[in-house]
Formats: structure tokens, C-alpha cells, sequence
């Protein structure tokens, strides 16, 4: 941890409570410039096995750069340059012999606009079992399509249109569903969510957030979001982000109702953001 962390640094902070497992990514004095903007100063966070962790924070404040950043799609990005430390299961994630194309399979990502294939239902989740090699046959691929879809809570709605419908004849909801279902279909240890609610209705809202309290049995969530409504009823910790800085992390009731920077009781209250 940087000594300069601006929230307390205790194990029961970093730590979701209740659980006693060692974390997934640990993350440490983290800093990321676009050019000559600082856009992430001394961000110190880890995320656990089967934890919900929501990133909230005014519009710009470095939420969905950090997401970015546990599955290095900043690589190639011009004028991006990265100090600190991210560890994945205690190896850097930047050491030279890590394989990008393969760390990224460990993480599922899902946008805040659906951006289903044009192709078939079908074919827009197998599409990443495919390219990686990870079934062995036809029947196992077919039946990890249906795994996915389920999983996704969407089966039983295209399961007779897998292969005469395209991804984009799907509703807003179902197609982010699709999407998250797509995201799984490279068995992540990890989904990364980047405000996934942000473009759907209510009632397919409530559907994807039920869905990610039930995919955390098998994996990690971390989920950008700016509703505060959403963050409380699905995160097991909140993680407040202000002007490039992680301000506070904790539990999620904790951060809510008690929170210690006056920069986060402000803005959960609705008072600026």
C-alpha cells in the first residue's frame, strides 16, 4: 500500500467483511497519465473471489479508467503511461511474461451500450469459446452456448431463434443480457461491468442486476455505476473515486451511512456529481 493512501489502509477495509480468502487482483500505488493528465494518482484496491466491488464518483473521476486497467485495455492506447503495481493471483500483470491476449480471457467485459454481433445468437456467445479453443467438439460448444444463456437468464427466451435470430433483433435488455452472456463464454474469472444498466429500461435493469448477484457465486464483479441506488443493492463494497483519487473503500453500508470523506457523503447525498 502507498503511504500516502488517502483512506484508511486496514485489513477490514480492503477486505470485504466476512470473507477470509486471499484477493483476486491487488492493486498498488497505481498511477495512469493520458499524456500530461493524471488521470489515476495513488489508487490502492483489491478485489476478492465472489465480491460485487461498484466504482461511484462524479463523471471523469477515473472510474472506468482503474476498470480498464485490471485487464490492460490501456495497452497500445497512445500517450498512456502506467506506474505502480496490479497483481493477478501475486503476478504482476504487466511483467513481460505475461501473454495479454491470454490475461484479458480471465476477464468478461460488458459495456454500457449492448454491442451484440450482427451474427446469430448463437454464434455472438460462442464466438469467444471459439477463437480460444475451449470446447472440443460441436456438442460441447451447443452446450456451452446453453450454459452461457442460461447463466445469463435468457435461455428460455431465444432458445428457439438461436440460430434463425441475430443479436441485434434482441430488445435493449436482452441484448446487454446477450452481451453478458458473450462475456462468459471465456469462463472469466472476472466480469467487468462499465455502467451495464446505463442505456436499459427499469424492468431489464432489475433483470441484470438480479443476474449479477447470482453470476458472484462464480465470480468476481467489479461494476461502474452512477446510480446509487444500484451500487447499494448489489455491491458488497463501494469504492469512491474523486478527481483521479480512490477517496474511500469500504463496505457498502458502511460507505453509505457513515461514510469518512466529506467528498463522498456529498455525493451519495446528491449535494454535487
Amino acid at each position: 500500500m502507498s503511504q500516502d493512501t488517502p483512506f484508511p489502509t486496514s485489513a477490514a477495509v480492503r477486505h470485504p467483511a466476512g470473507r477470509n480468502a486471499d484477493p483476486l487482483i491487488e492493486v498498488d500505488g497505481l498511477n495512469l497519465w493520458y499524456g500530461d493528465k493524471h488521470a489515476l494518482i495513488d489508487v490502492d484496491f483489491d478485489v476478492y473471489p465472489n465480491e460485487v466491488i461498484a466504482f461511484i464518483g462524479p463523471s471523469g473521476c477515473g472510474k472506468t479508467t482503474a476498470l480498464k486497467s485490471l485487464n490492460r485495455m490501456h495497452d497500445g492506447t497512445r500517450g498512456v503511461r502506467i506506474e505502480g503495481r496490479i497483481t493477478m493471483d501475486g503476478r504482476d500483470i504487466h511483467d513481460r511474461l505475461v501473454d495479454p491476449p491470454l490475461h484479458r480471457r480471465r476477464f468478461g467485459w460488458v459495456a454500457q451500450k449492448p454491442n451484440p454481433f450482427t451474427s446469430t445468437i448463437f454464434e455472438n456467445v460462442a464466438y469467444g469459446a471459439r477463437i480460444h479453443g475451449l470446447t472440443r467438439s460441436r456438442a460441447d460448444l451447443t452446450e456451452h452456448v446453453e450454459t452461457c444463456l442460461r447463466r445469463a437468464h435468457l435461455w428460455d427466451e431465444v432458445k428457439d431463434d438461436l440460430h434463425r435470430k441475430s443479436g441485434t433483433d434482441l430488445s435493449g435488455g436482452q441484448q446487454q443480457r446477450l452481451c453478458i452472456a458473450r462475456a462468459l463464454g471465456t469462463m472469466p474469472d472476472i466480469l467487468l461491468m462499465d455502467e451495464p444498466t446505463g442505456s436499459i429500461d427499469p424492468v431489464a435493469t432489475a433483470r441484470v442486476e438480479d443476474l449479477m448477484l447470482d453470476l458472484k457465486a462464480d465470480h468476481s464483479i467489479v461494476v461502474v455505476t452512477h446510480s446509487m441506488m444500484q451500487a447499494r443493492r448489489v455491491a458488497d463494497r463501494v469504492a469512491y473515486f474523486h478527481l483521479g483519487r480512490l477517496l474511500e473503500l469500504g463496505p457498502t453500508e458502511t460507505v453509505f451511512t457513515n461514510a469518512a470523506k466529506p467528498e463522498a457523503r456529498s455525493f451519495i447525498e446528491g449535494r454535487f456529481g
